[in-house]
């Protein structure tokens, strides 16, 4: 599936195609939660990164989380103009890429679960709302994102 993202002010515009669009992974970690999660969580999607595209980079800024005082390789990309975080990028998994769902304009479709993960970071406001298929962990879940879409039958 094609998706089309854009941040705020529209200074910045991609594409990527996407294998795994369906927004069902709730982030409570603190790096997406102060970074992208307004709701105390953030959303990603799974691309291919040979396919992204983007105009208006000049205008990408990109951020290293420190996790246990080690700066992570991993790339979050946010517009230096109005701050939209945009999508993260790991050298780790070359092939991959994540934009956030906030970022996405293209519509999305509506997961039949969603999956709750580092739940053991979430800000002590939050009330998750959990659906009655959805699942939740403390971690990471053992599923990937390619699996959960693959084992649901939602690649696209």
């Amino acid at each position: 599936m094609l998706l089309e993202g854009s941040c705020h002010c529209g200074a910045v515009r991609f594409q990527v195609d996407s294998p795994h669009p369906y927004p069902y992974q709730r982030c409570y970690c603190s790096i997406c939660r102060k970074t992208a999660g307004g709701g105390g969580y953030a959303i990603n999607l799974g691309g291919r990164y040979e396919t992204l595209s983007v105009e208006g980079g000049e205008q990408i800024t990109i951020y290293h989380a420190l996790i246990e005082g080690e700066e992570s390789p991993g790339e979050r990309h946010f517009c230096s103009r109005c701050g939209s975080a945009l999508w993260v990028y790991d050298p780790r998994w070359p092939e991959l890429v994540h934009p956030f769902a906030s970022a996405i304009d293209t519509p999305l479709p509506v997961p039949p679960e969603r999956v709750h993960l580092l739940l053991d970071s979430k800000a002590s406001w939050i009330e998750p709302h959990v659906g009655p298929h959805d699942q939740c962990f403390s971690h990471y879940p053992q599923e990937s994102l390619a699996e959960w879409h693959e084992r649901l039958g939602l690649v696209r």
